[in-house]
């Protein structure tokens, strides 16, 4: 068993990654049923927060099903993280996470995210000011370090948990190679193997199969992982893995049936918490991913992403589901 705080989480739980414009509360839901053990939100600036911006807001919707679940923010301002700490724990999520690990520009430009890994007092800063602003468990997600002759996680990971920090999430690659290269995991296991080291190791980055899940598992002696881009479109790989990590064996391929279905309830979900409209246009950039390795799609999809009444949309995925019945996946 895994613990953060007082969350109990199985052993060698698998996490679904914050993503940003994905990991909104009708992808959660999704990823929860097919066997995902603990979500977060999509990030959420702490200026945002403060200035009640209604995006930022709205990113603060959980529901109890989906627990455990952690609400994840960032920023370079310890008072605005300290104060946006405050407005996250009004929502009772079941930990706060911090963003020290997104490489975008515009986050890094602000001295946030990644950026940070240029300056550890100030990581430590923030992360003081957050700890001190809730009483739920904080936990950071972060890199391995800004570029390949700054890699500094060892240290970042014992300043963390010093102060307080109760796991750690690591992304395999630097803030210079984004979301390119190799993920290099062997710096993760060096953080895990530090016998300072006692608060849970997560790795993250690259894992989209069960057989390296697997690799990757007794590899690296990791706690757990975090998988974020492999579930896009296919949220059936947390069950995948858990399966072949128990028999060996792989679940049989989704099905086109399965994939309408999960498309059918992610636009439904969408529709019910976003409204009907902005739900239908942002449901629209998730169909290629459902429906991907389906050939002579094209025609589908046009009809997917250009329909704006849900009973038309229902209804064309009802003739996806007809036309490609029994169609194997290569």
């Amino acid at each position: 068993m895994v613990k953060i705080g007082n969350i109990e989480l199985p052993e060698f739980p698998l996490l679904l990654a914050p993503m940003e414009d994905v990991s909104d509360p009708p992808f959660r839901r999704l990823c929860k049923t097919h066997g995902a053990d603990m979500m977060y939100s999509e990030f959420i600036s702490s200026e945002g927060l403060i200035r009640d911006a209604i995006k930022s807001r709205m990113k603060l919707d959980i529901f109890d099903y989906e627990r455990p679940v952690g609400i994840q923010i960032f920023g370079g301002d310890e008072e605005a993280m300290a104060l946006s700490s405050k407005i996250v724990s009004t929502v009772k999520p079941d930990l706060v996470d911090i963003n020290f690990g997104c490489p975008v520009k515009k986050v890094v430009c602000k001295g946030a995210g990644a950026g940070v890994l240029k300056d550890v007092d100030l990581m430590v800063r923030l992360t003081k000011a957050v700890i001190r602003s809730t009483d739920l468990p904080v936990t950071v997600k972060t890199r391995l370090g800004w570029d390949d002759s700054s890699i500094n996680i060892d240290e970042v990971a014992e300043r963390l948990q010093d102060i307080g920090v109760q796991a750690l999430t690591i992304h395999a690659r630097t803030r210079a190679q984004m979301y390119k290269g190799h993920a290099d995991w062997s710096h993760i296991a060096r953080v895990k193997n530090n016998p300072r080291i006692t608060m849970p190791i997560f790795g993250n980055g690259d894992i989209d199969s069960p057989e390296k899940a697997l690799k990757y598992k007794n590899e690296y002696g990791i706690d757990g992982i975090m998988i974020g881009r492999a579930a896009i479109g296919y949220p059936w790989i947390f069950n995948e893995i858990k399966h072949f990590f128990k028999t060996g064996e792989h679940l049989p391929a989704p099905t086109v049936i399965d994939r309408v279905e999960a498309a059918r309830n992610h636009l439904m979900w969408s529709m019910e918490w976003k409204g009907e409209r902005l739900g239908i246009v942002e449901m629209r950039r998730h169909y290629t991913n459902y429906f991907k390795g389906i050939h002579s799609f094209k025609e589908y999809k046009q009809k997917l992403v250009t329909t704006d009444e849900p009973e038309n949309l229902f209804a064309i995925m009802k003739e996806i589901e007809q036309v490609y019945a029994g169609y194997e996946f290569v």
